[in-house]
């Protein structure tokens, strides 16, 4: 498919242009992050990317260290979460760092976010079809962010996902990223308060809970 290199090669013009542009801000926060709290500045994590290929996704570091042992979702008000840390998860600049990933080509501006390696749950519980999620390199935004991100189940997700990639089109990631960045100003939809996923993919079951680290949320 020619758009899957255009799309590429905008991929990398674009994450080159964002990090010149945006390099002032990106200091001010690392410095802040690193006055604020001990720890490193840059958080990463172990995700699954194109072709379900583990990969580490980057992150500005929002909790404080070693939050992620409490393995809760976060919650309004967590006390995890530093001062400087609800400010870049309200903006979303918490994201920013990932313009690096998409550079070494393990993800894409859009496309289905890349998910933890054991959640919503292990590569080998996915279905056939799900897998088609992994068709294309992951992205900082996509489609099911835009259609409601953290209130919607990780089934339903997953359906966007896939449909996305059976879609894939320059028209849909240009609806893509005009509604990312209005969800980005309005602050929509960008606290996960709830419990978005069961063990497996089919079958739900009561009173189980699968819980989330420190930086889990999409």
């Amino acid at each position: 498919m020619i758009y899957k290199k255009i799309k590429r090669l905008l991929d990398i013009v674009l994450s080159l242009i964002g990090l010149i542009i945006l390099s002032p801000i990106l200091i001010i926060v690392a410095i802040a992050i690193k006055m604020e709290s001990n720890g490193p500045v840059i958080f990463q994590q172990e995700r699954l990317g194109l072709n379900g290929k583990v990969f580490k996704i980057y992150k500005f570091r929002s909790m404080c260290v070693g939050a992620e042992k409490s393995g809760v979702y976060e919650t309004k008000g967590d006390a995890r979460v530093t001062r400087v840390g609800k400010f870049i998860r309200k903006t979303s600049i918490d994201e920013f760092p990932q313009f690096v990933n998409i550079i070494k080509g393990e993800m894409s501006i859009i496309g289905p976010r890349p998910t933890l390696t054991y959640h919503p749950w292990s590569i080998d519980e996915y279905t056939e079809v799900q897998c088609k999620r992994f068709n294309v390199r992951p992205g900082v935004t996509g489609w099911a962010q835009i259609n409601g991100r953290k209130d919607v189940p990780w089934n339903k997700r997953i359906e966007y996902d896939v449909e996305y990639v059976e879609n894939l089109s320059f028209i849909l990631d240009l609806k893509v990223f005009f509604k990312t960045i209005f969800k980005v100003l309005t602050m929509q939809d960008n606290v996960n308060v709830a419990e978005t996923a069961k063990t497996t993919p089919d079958i739900i079951k009561e009173n189980e809970v699968v819980v989330t680290k420190e930086e889990s949320r999409n």
